[in-house]
């Protein structure tokens, strides 16, 4: 007897051909297809008029960095993702170590207000994975071990080439992860400390990786005006240390620079061509976010935030600043100048000032009769960067052009603290949003496709072979959906609004979330990386 059977369901099977009628059953965690005409389950459902699919695959998830929290499960099961792809931008939790722990936090900042009591032990990757087998959690990941972190572990927040000696150490760490099921390294190459890093230094931890069939991950160090130098180096360093490689949230920022994404794409077409295996992961919007700090160059936080908001203080550092932000010279992705200035940089969440929220920076100072950069200075000294802000920085068109290149696949980037705390709307609407906006809006792809590329593809690209096709005895990871219904919510200014017309979402055989609500169910785990 089956477990569950879902009757004349119109099923989108992830593989890109056309959606068809028919019925599909879990037994023990697994799908059941075809179903026999008298089969028998526990549950049966009628889904005449409902849309079966795969659960989507997050390619590009922080989701590890508040892992197991409430709002980031129901941010996560609500817009249908039943798979994570972790630890991405050279952020993770794990490793650290007990001299830098404070840094580390710093670091991770960006994702979490939350540090679990077991984060000081996580100093290899067996005390995380003990903890992550214990927390509640509605989808399966895997994990990327972050530079950033792994950086800070061994060096701190140095702005310096790491020693011979330190590089060990750090390729040490990251090989025991991989031993332990890691996925492979990811960077964050506009933040501290990881852009202080050469490439030479990434290719060789890229090197430990290999043998496991690990993956390169990358927010390369730029995704304006050098683009096209920062997805070079990208590509070297997957040539060099001969690993796959995945282009972070593939985006060009800035009026003035909109239209690269056609050299980027170009490059990329040649490095695959060559035999280079390279993914990039989207989301969908034009709109980017992250630290308010990302606004300022980068060397400025050598000595850590809390130095630097100290520093802040001083209106000689804050005028000799502003300078540098201003000018188009200053070697750096420049957000602020990206956005537009002022008028484009929205502070989506502010700890210590949440009256900034929900306003751009040039309307809070405005509301405060303030120079724009005075008051971006004193909310970088209130928060000590731990603010988030919304960048308006991209274009319809160059979206639809990542969008549709062949190596693309969707990723959320989502950032969630709480569920009270604004952000961006990718966090809990990616994945709808992505179905709306190109397909049912702009009818740039067809529905098979858009979910080939949040199901299969990112699949076949994450080593996940029991996952994104429904086929016989693949995992039941599924979606069941009232496509005509089928709507995201969330917006800039109502950021964690939850989807509308997702009926079921089910992991590992187990309901999840249920018409919006989490159902208590929590199956999802760690799933260790093969080469496949």
């Amino acid at each position: 007897m089956l477990d569950r059977l879902f009757q004349n369901a119109t099923l989108v099977d992830g593989t890109g051909t056309p959606a068809y009628v028919a019925s599909i059953g879990i037994q023990n965690g697994k799908l059941v297809l075809p179903v026999a005409p008298d089969a028998q389950a526990k549950e049966t459902v009628d889904a005449a008029g409902l849309m079966i699919c795969p659960g989507f695959i997050d390619a590009h998830s922080h989701g590890d960095l508040a892992l197991g929290q409430e709002y980031i499960r129901l941010s996560k099961s609500s817009q249908g993702i039943t798979t994570e792809i972790c630890g991405q931008c050279g952020t993770s939790l794990v490793p650290v170590s007990g001299q830098y722990l404070d840094l580390g936090k710093e670091v991770m900042s960006v994702g979490t207000l939350y540090y679990p009591p077991e984060l000081p032990t996580f100093t290899s990757f067996q005390p995380y994975l003990d903890y992550a087998a214990k927390v509640p959690k509605t989808t399966n990941f895997k994990q990327l071990v972050g530079h950033s972190t792994l950086r800070v572990a061994v060096m701190g927040p140095a702005n310096r080439a790491a020693t011979a000696q330190e590089l060990e150490q750090m390729k040490e760490l990251l090989k025991d992860a991989m031993e332990h099921g890691a996925a492979g390294l990811s960077t964050g190459l506009i933040y501290t400390p990881s852009c202080y890093a050469t490439t030479d230094e990434i290719v060789e931890l890229a090197k430990v990786i290999a043998p496991y069939g690990g993956i390169y991950a990358s927010h390369i160090r730029n995704e304006s005006y050098d683009s096209l130098r920062a997805v070079q180096e990208v590509l070297e360093v997957g040539r060099r240390a001969g690993v796959a490689v995945c282009i972070s949230h593939h985006k060009i920022l800035g009026r003035s620079n909109w239209g690269l994404q056609k050299k980027t794409l170009k490059l990329i077409e040649e490095a695959v061509k060559e035999g280079l295996s390279v993914t990039c992961d989207q989301y969908p919007y034009t709109c980017n976010m992250t630290t308010l700090g990302a606004c300022m160059p980068p060397w400025h936080f050598d000595e850590g935030m809390a130095a630097l908001a100290e520093k802040l203080k001083s209106p000689a550092l804050r005028q000799k600043i502003r300078g540098e932000m201003e000018s188009a010279e200053t070697p750096y992705d420049n957000y602020y100048l990206n956005a537009g200035g002022w008028g484009g940089v929205l502070v989506a969440s502010s700890p210590n000032n949440p009256s900034a929220e929900g306003k751009t920076v040039e309307q809070y100072a405005n509301e405060l009769g303030q120079d724009p950069f005075d008051t971006y200075f004193d909310l970088m000294v209130v928060d000590q960067n731990a603010s988030v802000a919304v960048y308006s920085s991209m274009c319809d068109e160059d979206v639809f052009e990542i969008a549709l290149a062949p190596n693309t696949v969707v990723g959320t980037d989502g950032l969630v603290r709480s569920m009270t705390e604004k952000g961006h709307p990718r966090a809990f609407a990616t994945f709808p949003h992505a179905i709306n906006y190109f397909v049912k809006e702009h009818h740039i792809m067809s529905l098979e496709e858009m979910i080939r590329r949040m199901t299969s593809m990112p699949a076949q690209r994450f080593h996940l072979p029991t996952k994104g096709v429904l086929a016989n005895g693949m995992d039941a990871d599924i979606l069941v959906i009232d496509y005509d219904r089928f709507v995201d919510r969330a917006t800039y200014t109502n950021s964690n609004a939850l989807t509308e017309g997702l009926r079921y979402v089910i992991v590992n055989g187990e309901v999840v979330l249920k018409d919006q609500a989490l159902t208590g169910a929590v199956p999802g785990k760690f799933i260790p990386h093969t080469q496949q």
